[in-house]
Order: structure tokens, then C-alpha cells, then sequence
């Protein structure tokens, strides 16, 4: 079944991406009402960051968000397979400048990059213009694992290390030089290793990785903001300049201070954060789960 699924999105990448955009519209509408366990989940996501809003506006942001995800799937052929010209044309960036003097300095580069749906479309953009280490989760089917790490690694000279083997390999590689750091911190991964920091309001199980790694590889942490167009229009890739006074000597000021950036880009897109995650998922001790 996974290598039909893989030889699916070989064909349907030759596609033109409007069409495969509104392919995966259409697809994530019938998933929002089939995948009812997810659909709890996103909403649940979404009562809990935005209180505020009517159940109608969360409900009509869960539906764009489903059509977000099933995008980000069917579009994966292209990362997967299309040429390096071809993917240079649909992912614009802006500010690749900022993370380029960072490298070519020979200053370690951590760019942070939150869950949105479409973060696989910056990573594979990228590695056509510089070379990345970053950590990836052991997926259960092998095949889509193989397909998934040949799509990050297929420009340039990219390491990849499963999140098994911990950060020291990583922190090795940076202090090598010549390498930026693809990071993605912002999912509850257990209690383990975690501190819980505020996110939208909520307490979330938050590992602090950005402040030790950037202090342990002596690097200069960025932002990577990558949105999907509309219509299939392509994506707009946004790297920030270097934070400055990062990181302090408070480690818990410090994860807060990424969750407040995730949060300020976060609302300028909110139907495409990754909200079919249970961010919410691990909760102080006698507090009651979410989910």
C-alpha cells in the first residue's frame, strides 16, 4: 500500500500545483467530517488557543485547516521528486540573506521552524541553497521513513540524525562549521526533558532545546516562517534576522520567548499551524487531560 501511495505522488507531481491545490482542498473537506478523532483534536486545539472566537469561526478554521494538511500530502510528490529549478520557482524566499551571512561567517545557524502545514516545502527549498543538520522522528512504515528522508536529503549535502541518538551528534556537526540547524521544537513530546511554558495561554510540555543547543554550539538562532498561497500559488519562505540577546541566562524566559514568537506568526496564519497535533497532550500533575 506505501509504494502505491509513493508511486501515486510521482504521478500527481507532474500535475500543475493549482490543480493539485484544489485536489487537496477537496480532499481535506471530506477528511475534516471523516477523520472525526482528528477533528476533535483540532478543535479542542482551537477552543483552548482561542477562546474567543465562536465555535462557527473555530469550525470554519478547522476546515481550512484539514484542506492545509491534505495539501501539504498530495504536494509532497513535488518536494519529493520535481527538479531543483522547478521547486525554486514555487518556494520564494525572503531574508535567505540573513542565514547566509550567518553561515558564511562560520557562526553555527539555528533556524527555527514551527509546525506549519507546510515546513517539509521550506526544509527541501533550502537545501538547494545551503546544508542543513536537523533530527527527524523513526516513523513506523519504513517505506514512507525511506521516502520521507530521500525528500530532505536529496540537494546538497544534508545529515540527518533520528531524534534517538539525542542532540551531541547535531552540536558536533555545527561546531564543524559550514552547516545551519533545521529545528522544529514546537510539538509535545512527553514530559521527558520538558518545562512546562505557556502557549496561547495554555501550559504546554515545552522541551527548552533552542536555549541549550544555541548556547551549547555557541549559534545564532533565526526564524523560518513558511506559508502556503492560496490556489496553489506556491510558498512564501521568510527567514528573520538573528535574535538578539539569545539566549539569556534564564532558560525558562528563554523557551518562553520562542513560544511568544511562535505565537505572533501563528496569528498571522492561524488556520495553518499544525493543530491536528495534541499539543496539549502531557499536563501538569493533577491537572486533567484535554483530550
Amino acid at each position: 500500500m506505501s509504494r502505491l501511495v509513493v508511486i501515486f505522488l510521482w504521478c500527481f507531481h507532474w500535475l500543475p500545483l493549482p490543480l493539485q491545490a484544489a485536489c487537496g482542498n477537496a480532499l481535506g473537506w471530506l477528511l475534516y467530517w471523516v477523520v472525526a478523532p482528528r477533528r476533535r483534536v483540532t478543535l479542542t486545539n482551537l477552543r483552548l488557543c482561542f477562546p474567543d472566537l465562536s465555535e462557527r469561526a473555530r469550525a470554519r478554521m478547522a476546515r481550512q485547516h484539514f484542506m492545509y494538511v491534505a495539501r501539504s500530502f498530495l504536494e509532497r510528490g513535488v518536494l519529493w521528486f520535481a527538479s531543483a529549478d522547478r521547486i525554486r520557482r514555487l518556494v520564494r524566499v525572503e531574508g535567505l540573506e540573513h542565514l547566509k551571512t550567518v553561515i558564511d561567517s562560520g557562526t553555527p545557524a539555528i533556524l527555527l521552524v514551527p509546525h506549519f502545514c507546510a515546513l517539509d516545502a521550506a526544509g527541501t527549498r533550502l537545501a538547494t541553497e545551503v546544508n542543513w543538520v536537523s533530527i527527524y522522528s523513526s516513523q513506523k512504515n519504513k517505506v514512507l521513513e525511506r521516502w520521507l528522508l530521500h525528500g530532505r536529503t536529496r540537494f546538497g549535502n544534508q545529515v540527518l540524525f533520528s531524534r534517538q541518538e539525542g542532540v551531541r551528534p547535531v552540536i558536533k556537526k555545527l561546531r564543524e562549521g559550514g552547516y545551519g540547524f533545521f529545528y522544529l521544537p514546537d510539538q509535545d513530546f512527553g514530559p521527558r526533558d520538558s518545562i512546562f511554558v505557556p502557549f496561547f495561554g495554555v501550559q504546554a510540555a515545552t522541551v527548552p532545546g533552542l536555549p541549550r543547543i544555541a548556547r551549547m554550539a555557541r549559534a545564532q538562532v533565526l526564524s523560518g516562517i513558511i506559508r502556503m498561497m492560496p490556489w496553489g500559488r506556491g510558498y512564501e519562505l521568510t527567514i528573520g534576522a538573528p535574535w538578539e540577546d539569545f539566549p539569556g541566562d534564564d532558560e525558562y524566559a528563554d523557551t518562553l520567548r520562542m513560544n511568544q514568537e511562535l505565537e505572533r506568526h501563528v496569528l498571522t496564519m492561524p488556520a495553518q499551524y499544525y493543530w491536528v497535533h495534541k499539543r496539549f497532550k502531557t499536563r501538569p500533575e493533577g491537572e486533567p487531560g484535554f483530550y
